[in-house]
């Protein structure tokens, strides 16, 4: 008979995503890194009048570590507002830390959220004429 911990370990090779605690502490991390932001002013001139969308927020295993994912309204200048964020995630480190009721506040790390990018190119490449006339002649395979 198998003991618990060997199928644990076991299974454990064939999961590859991130475990249901670190997608929930994720979550409530995005959530209370918007709520800083939005209620604390960073004074730099990077970020002065810029609108950040934080999409996502990935935690490592130990739930140290988190990459933020954030998009600048409008998207110009993503590089810069993502560096000047990066310089102030320590402060901003600090302020989630009174915002969230977790054992340890993560390491932030922020990253420029590049789906919107391919989100916008995958349009793009769909409104092409030579793509829209292959999809028009494309015959249907639900009226088989």
């Amino acid at each position: 008979m198998r003991r618990f911990s060997d199928m644990k370990r076991h299974s454990a090779g064939k999961h590859s995503g991130p475990s249901q605690r670190q997608l929930r502490a994720g979550e409530l991390t995005r959530h209370a890194l918007v709520e800083v932001m939005r209620d604390h002013e960073i004074l730099d001139p990077d970020l002065a009048g810029v609108s950040v969308t934080v999409t996502q927020v990935r935690l490592s295993p130990d739930l140290r570590h988190a990459v933020c994912f954030v998009e600048p309204l409008g998207g110009g200048k993503a590089s810069v507002v993502v560096d000047a964020l990066n310089r102030h995630a320590k402060f901003l480190r600090g302020l989630l830390g009174r915002s969230i009721d977790m054992k340890f506040t993560p390491d932030l790390k922020f990253i420029h959220d590049e789906t919107f990018n391919q989100a916008s190119r995958m349009n793009a490449l769909f409104e092409d004429p030579k793509v829209a006339q292959d999809i028009a002649s494309a015959p249907d395979s639900d009226e088989d």
